[in-house]
Order: structure tokens, then sequence, then C-alpha cells
């Protein structure tokens, strides 16, 4: 929309304030705001423009916030602090005052002593991004050091941990980094100046700073004086969302890319790698500890392939979130920052989103490409504030903290904020299609995430008593499957195939495992048979290679591995076979793998774990051995240490592992023209004798 100013002849446009001139052309304020170019025309090519006084170069005061550019070319936001009629000194937010540069005011200036290489300033925001409204929850940014000198700060990285509203009460700051005085206040405080809140903007956001030092007396609290976040002084507390306390991330820490090469080290396929890997221990054999373990800055042999720092015997978890971080649906979700719109706070099964959050902030850290090696010590932290039994530095089983992690995401993450209650189906003596469909509808009465969307599936379970013969049939949600493991005489390998036929095999339930028989009123060691329905676009399949004995004579029990040689598909693993449940042929249950978890040792609560994982980005394989990144291939994953196997859907995706499409194509019940639904009723069977049952 063009509206040439001088159209309007009855007021002369130099009588005439630009607001008059808005009121005079449109009718309301909505009519006014769709305006998006005003142009104004003057009589000749040397005539004043009438207006020139509201353009913005001229209108730029003392106080006014813009873009300024500094002269390596970048641009900040900025505050003007001295004006001539020729230039503009603009203090650059984040910056100390040292750095404050005078630039023309208007372009194609020339002014002895100014550079002309730096543009005049700019409307704030209109070369720099709005970021500081975007800031959400898990979000990286710097922050500077609490005891730092404002003219030579120290900057960390911060996550940001809970933003603030817009109308909150101004809480209290102890212990923030000192900042520089740069506007006018009018309480007289502080030499008539305060710090720089940018539009003067007093929103909040409670940020952790998990590098900063222990020394400190900062606190993060409300103005009741509650504590308003459970963590230790220094690393959390409350700054200005619009101050110079934080900067956007890559403003003073940035990838020093000429310093550090790639740092890789060439696995090759090796029938030994089943063996017990030697690795770097300190003088206690605790793994990892001992040592400096924190992020080193460098670019990693591939984007998301950063080696993560052991903090005590953390491989179990390093492993696992090697695998993890390439396991495509989660991965997008989490870079994209969807998930601070699900938090569930009110969940008292979650953490109130502190496990999403960290394990978010650790994924934006890993493909940031600021970093080969990362130490995930909020992650650690975090998981063991809500599962004390990682609370240690001893070494835990890599399927115990896969399935802990999976449901702490999911629990922090779920979609349903009250969870009513829900009747367990019994299916047995109805359809196993009905059975299944009103089971998984039960089941997102509870549960819907993003776990639940790509990674839980459902087996059926058909228990029979042996005493009476009273039967059972649930359908069950399973995150993975645990497959038996047997040995074979005179044969070192076994295949997954087999693997898969054991495990839909029936087994008879020993006594510490006993099904309560309602009929017998006790529990019996029943027939179990279970059978895949449904398997979800990421399939774990968990190698049962730990045994756990009893000794009948001194009562003990006796652990044992299995370290056979588990022989698994690379590409596709085709599951149709094994499944019970309909078939997507869109989105055929054809896997390829991209992660194993792996260990070497005697029990799964020693030894050590590894990955190898196919990198999501360029299809490469890489091994993960703590800190170090070595290339790698698929075929060397198959060994006698494989224990955790990850695998994605090869062909787009079926979510809720089918059942979506399953539930949207559920047949209607007849209904005739009166309203009433059509009953069909089951004929009952006649025994061979004759009777009736």
């Amino acid at each position: 929309q063009l509206v040439p100013v001088a159209e309007d002849t009855k007021y002369a446009p130099s009588e005439t304030s630009m607001g008059q001139w808005v009121s005079r052309h449109f009718s309301s304020k909505d009519d006014a705001e769709s305006l998006d170019i005003l142009v104004e025309t003057r009589a000749s090519p040397t005539a004043k423009w009438a207006r020139e006084e509201l353009e913005f170069y001229n209108r730029l005061e003392v106080g006014d916030f813009v873009d300024a550019q500094d002269n390596a070319g970048n641009w900040y936001e900025a505050i003007v602090r001295a004006t001539t009629g020729e230039t503009v000194t603009v203090h650059y937010a984040g910056w100390a005052s040292r750095w404050d540069t005078t630039v023309h005011r208007r372009p194609d200036q020339s002014e002895p002593g100014v550079s002309v290489s730096i543009s005049p300033p700019a409307p704030l925001w209109s070369h720099t991004s709005r970021w500081r409204e975007r800031v959400r929850e898990g979000d990286q940014i710097e922050i500077r050091q609490v005891r730092s000198n404002y003219d030579r700060p120290k900057w960390y990285r911060g996550i940001v941990r809970k933003v603030g509203g817009d109308s909150d009460a101004f809480r209290d700051m102890t212990g923030g980094a000192a900042l520089e005085a740069t506007e006018p206040d009018d309480s007289g405080e502080n030499g008539n100046k305060r710090p720089l809140l940018i539009l003067n903007r007093t929103q909040q956001v409670l940020v952790e700073c998990p590098s900063e030092k222990f020394d400190s007396v900062s606190t993060a609290t409300q103005n009741d004086g509650k504590k308003d976040y459970n963590a230790d002084p220094p690393y959390i507390r409350w700054v200005s969302l619009y101050g110079e306390e934080i900067c956007k991330q890559g403003t003073h820490l940035k990838v020093n890319k000429a310093s550090a090469g790639p740092t890789t080290v060439s696995y090759d396929y090796d029938e030994r790698r089943g063996q017990p890997v030697e690795i770097m221990k300190s003088w206690n054999n605790v793994h990892g500890a001992g040592f400096i373990r924190e992020s080193i800055r460098g670019i990693p042999p591939a984007p998301g392939a950063c080696g993560l720092q052991n903090l005590g015997n953390s491989c179990f978890l390093n492993s696992v979130v090697q695998c993890m971080n390439h396991t495509e649906p989660l991965k997008d979700y989490f870079l994209s920052g969807k998930y601070t719109d699900e938090i569930n706070r009110k969940n008292p099964l979650g953490s109130g989103g502190q496990v999403a959050i960290a394990y978010g902030s650790l994924l934006q850290e890993i493909w940031g490409g600021e970093f080969r090696v990362i130490a995930p010590r909020l992650l650690k932290k975090t998981i063991a504030a809500f599962a004390p039994q990682f609370n240690n530095l001893y070494q835990h089983d890599s399927h115990e903290f896969c399935s802990f992690l999976m449901d702490g995401i999911h629990e922090d993450l779920n979609r349903v904020q009250e969870k009513p209650y829900v009747e367990e189906l019994e299916g047995f003596g109805m359809p196993d299609m009905k059975a299944a469909i009103e089971s998984w509808k039960n089941h997102l009465l509870r549960h819907d995430s993003i776990i639940v969307d790509h990674c839980q599936g459902m087996h059926r379970s058909h228990v029979t008593c042996p005493i009476c013969g009273r039967e059972s049939i649930k359908f069950d949600v399973y995150s993975s499957i645990s497959l038996p493991l047997f040995r074979e005489k005179d044969c070192s390998s076994i295949a997954l195939e087999v693997c898969l036929e054991k495990f839909a095999e029936g087994e008879q339930l020993d006594e510490h495992n006993a099904w309560y028989c309602p009929n017998c009123k006790k529990h019996v060691c029943a027939l179990k048979m279970i059978a895949l329905w449904s398997v979800p676009d990421i399939l774990i399949l968990h190698l049962k290679r730990f045994t756990f004995n009893h000794c009948h004579v001194s009562g003990n029990v006796i652990r044992d591995k299995i370290e056979d040689k588990v022989v698994f598909p690379i590409d596709h693993l085709d599951m149709r076979p094994y499944i019970l449940g309909p078939i997507d042929e869109d989105a055929p249950p054809v896997y390829k793998l991209f992660g194993v978890s792996e260990h070497s040792g005697a029990t799964a609560n020693s030894g050590h774990y590894t990955a190898t994982v196919r990198n999501s980005q360029d299809g490469h394989w890489y091994r993960y051995n703590d800190s170090h990144v070595g290339s790698s291939s698929g075929d060397a994953s198959v060994t006698g240490g494989a224990y955790l196997l990850f695998y994605q859907r090869e062909k787009n995706i079926s979510r809720w592992a089918g059942m979506e499409k399953v539930i949207e194509n559920e047949e209607e019940p007849d209904v005739d023209a009166d309203g009433f639904t059509e009953v069909k009723v089951k004929t009952k069977k006649k025994k061979k004798g004759g009777g009736r049952v």
C-alpha cells in the first residue's frame, strides 16, 4: 500500500504533523496499522524534505536503544550514550564500556576520527535477533561470572531453568555479576544511574551455570524469601532477561576452529572385540575418577559425534546417551525446542521437567558444534536427584538406566495433565483386535508423549493356571524387548532370529514370578505365552546376557554372563514373522540398526560400557569409548559384547506402533433408523459329549 504524502493538498506538508496526517487519511487505528510504506514527495530534487526531522538518523537521542555495528562487522543490541550533530556514541549491550564506539549518525558521512567502515546505528532488532523474547527453558545462553569485574568480565555457559512472566514481582538477584551503571535512575542511587535494561523491561530468568565455583553466596529466592529451586549456589540465580548479565550463545564463547581438529581413532573389525577393553583407570580403580573431567572445545569428527567424559563409572550413561542421541524422532524433537512447550510440571511421577530439560540441554551441546568432548554433569546430577540408585560412583546396568531415562523423559513430557483411574482390561473372551484397541485407548488416557508416539508398542500376554485352567489375556505396553539367549552346543554364535522365536515360546513361571489365580486364590507357576502385537518406530532389543541362579545348597545368587556372539542384521531386520497384530504396509516393520550399547566384563554392574552408533546425519558408523570417538562399521558391533540393540523403522513412521491408523480405521457399529445398535451374540459351542458350555 503506497500513500503519497503530497496528494494531501488541503493541508500543507510542512504544517501538518505525522499524527495529524495519519488521522486525516485513516478512519481508525487498525487502518493506520495496515500502512506499509509512507512516501513523501518534494517539489524539486534540491528542495528540503518537510519531515526530515522524523527520519530515524535525525531522531537519535541519548538513551535510545538501537542496533549498532562494531569494527568487525558484527551487530549488537546497544544504547546511545552521547550524540552530536554528526556522530553517535553507542554502548554495546553485554560488553564493557571500553568497547564503546563513536560512529556516524547518517550514511555516507565522512567525519575526521570516525571510522567509515562501521555503519550508522539502525532500529533495534533490525539487524539483531529478538532472541530474548524467544528464550525458553533448557535454552543455552552466556552468563557473567558472579565475581567478574564489569570492565573485564568472564563468561560461562548457562542453562535457562525458568522464565519469569512479564508482570511477575521482581525477584532478589543477590550475588549477581557487577554491572555498569549506564541509565538514568530517578531514585538518586548509584550516582543517579542504574544498570542497563533494554527497553526498560524487567522480566527475569532463572539461569544455571554448572561451571562456576563454590565460593559464591548467591541464592535463587522469591520475594517471600523461599528458595525457588533446589540447587546449590552459585549454580543457579535469577538475572534480568533484558540486562547485560546474559548474552546470546556465541557472543563471547565462540568455537576456535583453527585450534582444534577432529580427534579420531580408527577401530577396525576384530573378533576379539568381545574381550574386556583396557581403559584408563584411576588409583582406586573407579573408571573416570581422579582426573579433570570438563568439556573440551574443538571440532567433533562429525555433527553430533562428541565424546562424553567419564564422571566416575558413568560409562553406562555415556553408552546409552550416545545411542539415544541418534534416535531421529527424539533428536529432532529436542533440537527443535518443541519439548519446552510440552513440559508437565504437575505430574507426580515426573521430575517437574528437570530430566527432560537436562537431556535437551545436553543434546543442544552435542549438536552445537563447539565441543569435541562434553562432560554430562547436569544430566547425571539431575537423574541422581530423582533416582537415588544412580547417586553414587558404582557401575550400573545400561538397560536399567535406559529404561529409567526413557520413562523419566516420558513422564516429564506427558501431555496428560490429569490422569484418570483406568481399570485393567481382561481380554479373555474378546476378539484380540477389540481387546488391543481398547487396551491402547486406556493407555492413552494416562500416557501421551513423544516416547509413546515412537518408542512404545504392545505385546499380548496369555497366562493359564496349571491347576484349574483359568486363563487371562492382557495387552501390555513395552519400550524394550528382553530376548532370551540359549547356548547351543558346538556353536559360538546365536542368530537373533532364534532369540525372537524363543521369546514367543511358552514358559513355565517359577516361584519368584508366580501368577495370582483368582479362581485358586493363590499364586501359581502358570504357563505364560507372549506374542508381539505391535512394534514402534524405535525398537530396542535387550539381549539377556546376565543370568541369576539360586544355589539350592547355600541359598546364594550365582551370577553368570553369556558371552556368545549374537548375529544380528545391520539392515533389513524384518519383524513381520513375529507380529501377531495388523501390519501397516505404508510403514512396514522392517528395521535398520543405528546403535549398540556394548558391555565387557563379568556382570552388568561391573566392567565397562561402550557404544557403536550410526550417525543420523552422515550415515557413518562411530565407536564411542567415553571421551574417545573413532570411526567404525556396523559389522564391528556384532560381538559377544553387544547388549542393547537400537533399531529404527526403515520406511516412514507409524505413530503409536501403528495403532493410530488402526483406531482411525476402526469400524463403527451398525445403527438402525431408530438409533439402536446391532449386538452380535456368540453361539455357544457344544462339548463332544453333547453338553453345553
